[in-house]
């Protein structure tokens, strides 16, 4: 890639049998759609993948997995800041990175409580840098156990360490990604990729420096986020990026509702091996809830019939 290319990343879910086991076949069939819709990299063991629901032993497993099958096609990164203190959290990034993945992703909540200041957050983080050689690391404001988010002064401190080569922002604030972006580019730190988690800030933050997107959105249409981030800086492509940038904005909200099952629903419906199993959401989808992925559905083929994109299945 070159420097200006941008990414799209997917937060992979996580297939279960149904005997609610990890299902290695589904999971394979997951990444070769990932793969031919053409995202240039995947974050394993997030939120998305129902970390929290896993074992121990599962996320080593589910990581190594992901590594093996995927041979160095796309990078993969992984959450494994998990453990009661800094020494278990840097036993576990260590773990992690022998799993084989290209870079390790922290947690922001799990290094100071909700009610706890940055400087102890900042304390704690420093720590696992002294405690993890040369792993490379990133970070992650995961909406669990609690939504820490890093405010520009703190990102532009760690930027100087140089041991962060990922950033995944759920600041859904646009002003606030800007902030952080331009602290980024004053930096120069060109080790660090930028992803916004917030599909309805796709333009405004591709145009704006991010390296790319990782969205949950990914998980239903990633051909359309591949797509935004190939042609958001593009000058001659901005009718159609501002319309399918509406067009995202607007169906967001529905893919938010039963996730993970929705995404699940939607890709079944789409031609994927996969169970309406979750470890995390035990509901059934509503009546409501389906009708509106199915819409969404026919949506997502108009998309690509305007744009002249070929969905993956």
């Amino acid at each position: 890639m070159t420097a200006d290319e941008k990414k799209f990343v997917p937060v992979m879910i996580t297939p279960f049998d149904q005997q609610v086991k990890i299902d290695r076949e589904g999971l394979s069939r997951l990444i070769d759609f990932y793969l031919a819709a053409g995202v240039k990299g995947f974050f394993a063991n997030c939120l998305s993948s129902e970390m929290f629901s896993i074992t121990a032993e599962e996320r080593i497993d589910l990581v190594r997995y992901i590594v093996d099958y995927v041979r160095g096609a796309v990078p993969v990164v992984a959450t494994g800041s998990f453990g009661s203190g800094v020494e278990d959290q840097s036993a576990s990034v260590r773990m992690i990175h022998e799993a084989g993945v290209d870079a390790v992703i922290l947690v922001t909540a799990h290094f100071a409580k909700a009610e706890d200041g940055d400087e102890l957050f900042l304390q704690h983080v420093e720590q696992v840098f002294s405690l993890t050689g040369n792993i490379p690391l990133g970070l992650y404001e995961c909406p669990a156990p609690y939504k820490r988010l890093v405010s520009p002064e703190i990102f532009g401190t760690l930027l100087h360490t140089n041991r962060l080569v990922y950033h995944k922002d759920t600041s859904i604030d646009p002003e606030k990604v800007k902030a952080k972006l331009d602290i980024l580019q004053k930096t120069k730190n060109n080790k660090l990729e930028f992803y916004d988690a917030h599909a309805p800030n796709a333009m405004s933050s591709l145009q704006h420096g991010a390296k790319g997107m990782s969205c949950i959105s990914g998980n239903f249409y990633p051909e359309i986020m591949v797509w935004i981030c190939d042609h958001a800086t593009d000058a001659s492509m901005q009718d159609d990026v501002e319309w399918l940038q509406s067009e995202i904005s607007r169906v967001d909200p529905v893919i938010h509702e039963g996730y993970p099952i929705s995404a699940k629903y939607f890709l079944k419906k789409r031609g994927l091996p996969i169970h309406l199993i979750s470890r995390t959401y035990v509901q059934e989808l509503t009546r409501e809830q389906k009708k509106n992925l199915d819409q969404l559905y026919w949506d997502f083929l108009g998309w690509c019939d305007r744009l002249k994109i070929k969905p993956a299945i």
